[in-house]
């Protein structure tokens, strides 16, 4: 991808606001759950796809302890800028964030993968789980949101729609208001995305565990690829 990219542009125009959802209590919860799900012990590398903001650096760092290692991966700059901001505020010698695509990590080999929010921005999300279910012999947790089967989800698919297409990349604040009205396309791209690269990983792991979040609309699917 270009420095052009609409996905960089958008993201990094909104990176204060991304960080702050980012790390809400809620969502944080979440995320502690996703590294949960990755088995980490002392000493592991861990390589997060997507890092953002860095808001799971926190829960992969303390499952690998300072012995063990972590980094994070992404495409957008202004996002890494606060990744890296967060690293040093905690003094963390043992994390590192990259600019680099997810379709393309510059990983040899590592002892887990996690994929956060990224597998529906991706082109290609099946390829993409395929490559990074190469680079180990362990565990592959992916956290994503996705539409709901839950009871709630009938009434509240809808908004979650909405919420999909206004955070989707766009050129303009009036361009996120029409995706947010028109939320189901965002909506069902994503669950079509999420869908494929859920597929992927279930298809080359075992020991799979899966977790849902907030109804529905948020899980974790992991699963051990070695």
């Amino acid at each position: 991808m270009s420095d052009r990219d609409p996905v960089q542009e958008f993201y990094g125009r909104y990176a204060a606001l991304y960080d702050a959802i980012a790390t809400a209590p809620g969502v944080t919860r979440w995320r502690a759950s996703a590294g949960d799900a990755l088995d980490l012990g002392p000493g592991d590398t861990v390589v997060e796809m997507g890092c953002g903001t860095g808001a799971n650096l926190p829960h992969l760092r303390e499952r690998v302890g300072p012995e063990g290692r972590v980094v994070g991966l992404d495409l957008t700059r202004p996002l890494l800028v606060r990744a890296r901001e967060r690293v040093e505020r905690h003094g963390w010698e043992n994390v590192a964030v990259v600019q680099a695509d997810a379709t393309a990590p510059p990983v040899a080999r590592t002892d887990a993968i996690l994929g956060s929010f990224v597998v529906g921005l991706l082109p290609d999300p099946a390829a993409a789980v395929a490559d990074w279910c190469s680079l180990t012999d362990g565990r592959i947790a992916l956290l994503d949101g996705t539409s709901s089967s839950h009871p709630f989800g009938a009434f509240a698919n809808p908004l979650f729609g909405a919420f999909v297409g206004a955070g989707a990349p766009a050129d303009s604040l009036g361009e996120s208001v029409r995706q947010a009205l028109a939320g189901g396309d965002a909506r069902e791209g994503l669950d079509e995305k999420v869908a494929a690269a859920r597929e992927e990983l279930t298809a080359r792991s075992s020991d799979r565990r899966y977790d849902e979040h907030a109804a529905g609309f948020v899980s974790v699917l992991s699963g051990d690829v070695g």
